[in-house]
């Protein structure tokens, strides 16, 4: 298995970069806010979203100018470069949250080398929580994070992510339906990377998708929990990357159950 080595350089400026976005954020957070849809009636934007990862990828270039930067808004990438170093952006993961005044978002900015990251950091400014990986761990404000040592199941706690659109319902309701059959209860927080670092934090044991998710959702968590001693595989069992069908995040105790629940979903 392939194992990246960190880049502290890398993975100091993602701390930076993320913590300046999430200042952005958290300086119009539960104030009078312009909201736009893009794609749907649950697929929100603000203004806010767009002057922060401006701020990222200011923060990105003031070090790595010639880096090309993969982000959520505007006219950034849309795709990770298979070859070199690259940015990963999201400025507001769970803006639908923030537009609704919930404090459950958070900037995420990942450093990738040949698609691989090597740095990361998730800040949470309303949570007062900044989790972040690099050459000495993974941490959530300072302290080090570690994976659950839950291995039963029915003590487990999971939360299936990401957004299954009206389309999908059918979908939704399997992934719901397999999680409450074989697991000890269930959680839903709107917010990917939040999910993510909540499984390396230990406060959730696990959570899956069985959609093709964006990289600006998911590296920065994903490293997060790699980092603190869990498991990210695919559908097929198969190591997580960013242009994986699925993911499935879990404590390594319970990963097995929870891959196969994530299976059923198009079943």
């Amino acid at each position: 298995m392939y194992e990246p080595e960190s880049d502290p350089d890398r993975a100091a400026v993602a701390a930076r970069a993320a913590g300046e976005g999430a200042a952005v954020a958290a300086d119009s957070f539960r104030t009078d806010l312009a909201v736009e849809e893009k794609s749907g009636k649950t697929d929100a934007v603000t203004q806010v979203d767009r002057d922060a990862q401006v701020t990222v990828i200011e923060t990105i270039r003031e070090a790595f100018p010639d880096d090309p930067i993969v982000g959520e808004e505007e006219d950034a990438l849309k795709e990770v470069p298979e070859t070199g170093p690259a940015w990963i952006v999201d400025p507001i993961d769970g803006t639908n949250n923030y537009v609704d005044e919930t404090r459950a978002f958070g900037t995420a900015v990942a450093a990738v080398v040949d698609g691989e990251p090597v740095g990361a950091a998730f800040d949470c400014p309303a949570l007062s929580d900044t989790y972040r990986v690099g050459p000495e761990g993974a941490f959530r404000n300072d302290e080090a994070l570690s994976v659950s040592d839950c291995t039963d199941p029915e003590a487990a706690t999971v939360c299936p992510t990401f957004w299954w659109d009206f389309d999908q319902r059918d979908q939704y309701a399997a992934a719901t339906r397999a999680v409450v059959e074989r697991f000890g209860d269930m959680r839903r927080f709107g917010c990917a990377q939040l999910e993510l670092a909540m499984v390396a934090s230990g406060a959730l044991e696990g959570t899956m998708t069985n959609l093709r998710a964006n990289s600006w959702d998911t590296v920065a968590g994903v490293q997060l929990i790699r980092e603190a001693g869990g498991v990210v595989t695919d559908l097929e069992g198969d190591r997580w990357r960013h242009d994986s069908a699925g993911i499935v995040a879990s404590n390594g105790g319970i990963h097995d159950e929870l891959l196969a629940a994530a299976r059923e979903i198009e079943e």
